[in-house]
């Protein structure tokens, strides 16, 4: 039974709502920005509209499944972390992509609301907010390169991570974060290592 569950959560993360959406409108959206098939970049290519669909639909997929399995005791404290990392790793590595997925940030969102009751996915959000508005004061009011972005994104995740630890959270999701994390750095490697290295050759052009 769990390993069914498991499974069919790791296809319900798999199912690429925001690509699919994105190609019923006659567009790529893996051609566009940062090539990344997921609801963001819907946004960019289809509309606003359309781009909320797309992460009202990720989102659910790593939300809905998860919190009735738990309610209905289909599984346990000690399977949750592979019944929760199974949706974002179906997003992030789906078969219908061939292994080539999305970066799973709503499908993110959707499983620690689940598994914390939206204590957790706001508290990021409210990071993430944070470190945008950040962002835009010191490139005084203009926009944020995908690189940024990614970095923004590692970066408030592992800020939860010391949220968890401080707020004495269980093992379990402190476990969950971890994985998850492990999974978005992978994501975002490159947008990381660009990041690293204009930062690395700023430093060079100040100290100069």
């Amino acid at each position: 039974m769990i390993v069914f569950i498991v499974l069919l959560e790791f296809f319900c993360g798999s199912l690429m709502f925001s690509y699919w959406l994105g190609m019923l409108f006659k567009k790529d959206i893996t051609a566009v920005g940062d090539g990344n098939p997921g609801a963001f970049n819907l946004i960019q290519a289809v509309g606003f509209k359309i781009g909320l669909l797309g992460v009202a639909l990720d989102f659910l997929k790593g939300y809905f499944p998860l919190v009735y399995f738990v309610e209905k005791g289909y599984l346990p404290k000690s399977y949750i972390i592979a019944g929760a990392i199974a949706p974002i790793l179906g997003h992030a590595f789906s078969p219908f992509l061939r292994f080539k997925g999305g970066k799973a940030i709503a499908t993110t969102f959707g499983v620690w609301s689940a598994t914390t009751r939206f204590r957790v996915s706001l508290f990021y959000a409210v990071v993430l907010a944070l470190l945008f508005l950040i962002a835009k004061k010191l490139k005084h009011g203009g926009p944020t390169s995908t690189e940024e972005d990614a970095f923004m994104v590692v970066l408030g995740f592992t800020i939860v991570g010391a949220y968890l630890y401080l707020n004495n959270f269980s093992v379990y999701l402190l476990t969950l974060w971890f994985l998850n994390l492990i999974i978005m750095i992978y994501k975002n490697k490159e947008k990381l290592a660009t990041f690293y290295i204009s930062l690395t050759d700023r430093q060079h052009e100040i100290k100069k």
